[in-house]
């Protein structure tokens, strides 16, 4: 058996969402210095409701993957619901990542709470999900998050 399932190869051969928007209401960029890969979403957000989201990835077949999986949960969800997403919800979609790559899932999940901040941060607004959150905040201060 391969390294990566077919769910996983199908988002990496063939991603949802990839691109940018036109003036997104919100933008968040996270990088793992250790592993090189790179992601930036940005988000479309009416009445509290992510409308679209788009995503660039630079990094391997996981973070391509992970990027995809999760633009496609958030968009349609509430602020608060995206927020609740999780690195292990993320590898769940995706059926599964090897346990080398699950660190991909945590920078996909971070980077939508970066954007997700943005937006409040443009428009005066507080969520509970973002209560404590620092989006400048290493990778390795963000291994609370990986559930494997």
């Amino acid at each position: 058996m391969g390294l990566y399932n077919d769910k996983v190869m199908e988002h990496f051969m063939n991603p949802r969402n990839v691109g940018e928007l036109e003036n997104p209401d919100g933008q968040g960029t996270y990088g793992s210095p250790v592993c090189g890969d790179m992601m930036q979403i940005q988000i479309k957000v009416e009445n509290d409701v992510i409308t679209d989201a788009k995503f660039k990835t630079f990094g391997c077949g996981s973070a391509i993957a992970s990027s995809s999986m999760a633009t496609e949960m958030i968009i349609g969800k509430t602020i608060d619901d995206a927020l609740s997403v999780t690195n292990k919800e993320i590898i769940d979609e995706l059926g599964g990542l090897p346990p080398v790559k699950v660190h991909c899932s945590v920078l996909a999940d971070h980077a939508i709470k970066c954007a997700i901040y943005d937006y409040a941060q443009k428009n005066g607004k507080t969520y509970a999900g973002l209560e404590g959150f620092d989006p400048n905040a290493d990778e390795d201060d963000h291994d609370e998050f990986i559930e494997e």
